[in-house]
């Protein structure tokens, strides 16, 4: 169970990535492709074509870090790209269902109060 801050954000890279690359070219990955500064202390979701490994990258206080996965059976259920979209903003609690092996396509959320603005 990963716990993150509710101001963190959280980015899946929805084209599959090369899983031997380590910091540098997950960072330029993440500038280039992407769009996003992983040191502004967001994490960067990568997966391989396979869906079976998964990278994240992170900015922890003093240097990027990397957290990685590798599934021995079955795959991940990450969403899939759409209409030429290269990324997909979720929730710390979806990283957790997807990194759990909850698919986010079948799963339901049920209404929640929202104050109207």
């Amino acid at each position: 169970m990963m716990h993150l801050p509710a101001s963190v954000r959280v980015y899946l890279c929805l084209t599959a990535c090369d899983m031997r690359r380590s910091y540098d070219g997950l960072h330029a990955l993440a500038r280039d492709r992407l769009g996003i500064d992983p040191f502004g202390g967001h994490l960067c979701v990568f997966t391989n074509r396979r869906r079976d490994r998964v990278k994240i990258l992170y900015w922890d206080r003093d240097g990027l870090a990397i957290w990685a996965n590798r599934l021995e059976e079955r795959t991940y259920a990450m969403p899939r790209q759409e209409h030429g979209e290269v990324k997909r903003e979720i929730t710390a609690q979806e990283l957790g269902a997807l990194l759990s092996g909850i698919d986010l396509a079948v799963a339901a959320r049920r209404k929640r109060y929202q104050r109207a603005a």
